[in-house]
């Protein structure tokens, strides 16, 4: 079965006309904002964002989380260097509120807190595109998806066979060396890539901060190691039918700093002076693991007008950390599967409805903190509407039943409309409800309680953009969510607690999209974002203010790409310190600037280069963990 065959079939399902398009652009077509493959026109009335290939390609960024802290909505924190724990907040909301999928399959750890993800061993090889839908998805994706979803989804195989080796060095003595292959036959394709990389990094305590102590409390460069293989194939048997298959594995190592009385060091003592202690070993670190699979059975059914998809899925994550002393202080696995069913039909132009039925079980356990394996399922079924009713308006429609193990039935549903007009006005909006069970870590762990109940909330936005010319594109999106009884870790009981009362995040998302030129577009967006927690402050490390932009201009054989990002003061959490025991209450502005040129010499070579941090800022984008500051890598990509 060909690609184009295949994405014009599920492009049918929303719009027949347009399936009779073989040459539809397969890079406007999205399948996150509505589980099927439809051109972003047609994905209602979603705030969706894709970072295409092309893009990825003149970032030259190789960390996902690099290339995401770009995205409008999205703000993004890390405790220290390439490796270290980050955070993603979509429009202000919590971490744990942004599900994070890989092609499809669930990212997200069940063992961590909050069940959020770390992305920080997510390389960008491989990558086809990444599509992020703002606003609240637990129709489609159940629990955790009450924020949004950031899908990364890898390549397909097409075409004549094409071998790829890729060899990067830079800064702080990082080193990266790639290898990749991908190729389409009559009826099987496959890509396949394999990425090493690995950094002498700098210590994630901030060694420039005065306000910590340092004469050797943050002297140690912390670094990291990472190896990912990730492949995916697919074999038609017949016409009609293909099985595909999914294969990711990540294994890592990363230095990391201790935190004492409200910053981080190199090394403190115990409870409840942490004193520093700049003489001891410094071998803290933790050792990591990911393991996702992904195996569809799909059939095209009835004149291309239905697909079946039988579907497993599959995740581990394992994470092994050690002390100072070298010695293992902790170690979390969780694993999770689920199988599922979905179909899709169009039943006319304009009309198609898709639902699904899915069983979820995810666990978790911990020898060194004595948590024997806790299991819990969900039982799903969903249905969704597409519709085109009159010329230019478009419908999304959905509903969801979950059965949870523990929490019991939750019902959610969303509304996304969209309208085109003929002299290029969009109005859109979406209306949609959410709910997050609490974790296994949540209820199970050292710090967990059992008495948690589901966070429930609601999430709508409104937008309009408006094409000027044939050069300019302007939009403007208010949104506003409101996260009722959410969870939180309370420092007063050391356990997660219900937040009584409503936390609500609102704000604007403005854009401005100019191509003057057929070879040169630029991008800048600018989101205000307002969070109020139950006793009236605002949530920690959220931006009030954000802009971000993006210049790409193509000539002849060369690409030059610019990144631009100022993020306002935020507040910093009640529990940060200085070396004086003074309370840090907010974190500076921070204005970032990276530059990226490729070349290709030829068909087989490209040379490219790419400078982060132009202007050396100094920032923290949470208190004490150090960041980048100039830095400068170059590599060559040989492809045969």
């Amino acid at each position: 079965m060909k690609k184009v065959i295949m994405t014009a079939a599920l492009v049918a399902l929303t719009s027949p006309v347009l399936a009779q398009e073989e040459s539809a652009t397969l890079d406007e077509v999205v399948v996150t904002a509505t589980k099927t493959a439809v051109p972003l026109a047609k994905a209602g009335g979603s705030s969706i964002t894709v970072i295409s290939q092309e893009e990825l390609a003149a970032k030259k960024q190789s960390r996902v989380v690099d290339v995401l802290q770009t995205v409008p909505g999205l703000s993004v924190t890390s405790n220290g260097g390439p490796g270290t724990r980050n955070s993603v907040f979509m429009r202000g909301a919590d971490s744990k509120n942004t599900l994070i999928l890989v092609d499809g399959i669930i990212y997200n750890d069940p063992s961590s807190s909050g069940r959020s993800a770390n992305l920080a061993n997510l390389t960008t090889a491989n990558i086809e595109r990444i599509e992020v839908v703002r606003g609240p998805m637990s129709v489609l994706y159940g629990s955790n998806a009450t924020a949004g979803v950031i899908n990364i989804i890898t390549k397909d195989g097409a075409g004549p066979l094409s071998n790829q080796i890729t060899l990067e060095g830079g800064s702080y003595d990082s080193w990266l060396l790639a290898a990749s292959s991908a190729a389409g036959f009559t009826r099987f394709h496959y890509s396949a890539n394999l990425t090493g990389q690995k950094t002498q990094g700098f210590s994630a305590a901030n060694a420039d901060n005065d306000r910590l102590p340092q004469d050797g409390n943050t002297s140690e460069d912390d670094g990291w190691e990472s190896l990912v293989f990730s492949s995916k194939f697919g074999v038609d048997i017949t016409d009609s039918m293909e099985i595909k298959a999914t294969v990711r594995l990540q294994d890592s190592d990363a230095e990391i700093d201790d935190s004492g009385p409200g910053y981080a060091g190199d090394r403190f003592g115990g409870w409840p002076t942490y004193p520093a202690e700049p003489n001891g070993l410094k071998e803290r670190h933790t050792e990591s693991e990911q393991y996702l699979g992904r195996v569809d059975i799909i059939n095209i059914l009835l004149d291309e007008r239905f697909e079946s998809n039988f579907s497993y899925k599959y995740s581990r994550q394992d994470r092994l950390s050690f002390d100072n002393d070298g010695l293992e202080s902790y170690d979390y696995h969780s694993s999770a599967n689920e199988a599922g069913w979905q179909g899709s039909m169009a039943f006319s132009q304009g009309h198609a409805l898709s639902g699904g039925l899915s069983y979820y079980d995810e666990e978790m356990d911990s020898d060194s903190s004595g948590i024997v394996p806790q299991k819990v399922n969900t039982s799903s079924f969903w249905l969704q509407e597409q519709l085109s009713l009159l010329a230019g308006l478009e419908l999304v429609a959905g509903a969801r039943f979950d059965d949870h193990e523990t929490f019991g039935s939750q019902v959610t549903w969303r509304l996304a409309p969209a309208y085109h007009s003929d002299f290029g006005l969009l109005v859109k909006a979406s209306y949609g409800t959410g709910y997050r069970a609490p974790s296994l870590y949540e209820l199970y762990s050292f710090y967990g309680n059992v008495n948690l109940e589901a966070e429930e909330s609601v999430g709508w936005d409104v937008g309009l953009e408006q094409e000027v010319g044939e050069a300019w594109t302007v939009g403007l999106t208010y949104f506003h969510n409101i996260f009722d009884d959410r969870i939180d870790y309370d420092f007063v009981t050391s356990s997660y607690n219900q937040m009584a009362g409503e936390t609500t995040t609102q704000g604007v998302e403005a854009m401005v999209r100019l191509t003057p030129l057929a070879n040169l577009t630029i991008d800048l967006n600018y989101t205000y974002t307002d969070t109020e927690a139950p006793d009236g402050q605002r949530l920690a490390r959220r931006p009030l203010h954000s802009i971000n932009a993006n210049g790409r201009l193509v000539q002849g054989r060369t690409t030059y790409n610019v990144d631009l990002l100022w993020n306002s003061e935020r507040d910093e959490s009640p529990y940060s310190a200085d070396r004086d025991g003074n309370a840090v209450a907010s974190l500076d502005a921070y204005l970032l600037v990276n530059l990226a040129v490729s070349h290709d010499l030829n068909d087989s070579l490209q040379l490219y280069g790419r400078v982060d941090n132009l202007f050396d800022e100094e920032y923290e984008t949470a208190w004490s963990y150090a960041t980048p500051g100039l830095s400068g890598y170059a590599g060559l990509k040989v492809t045969f």
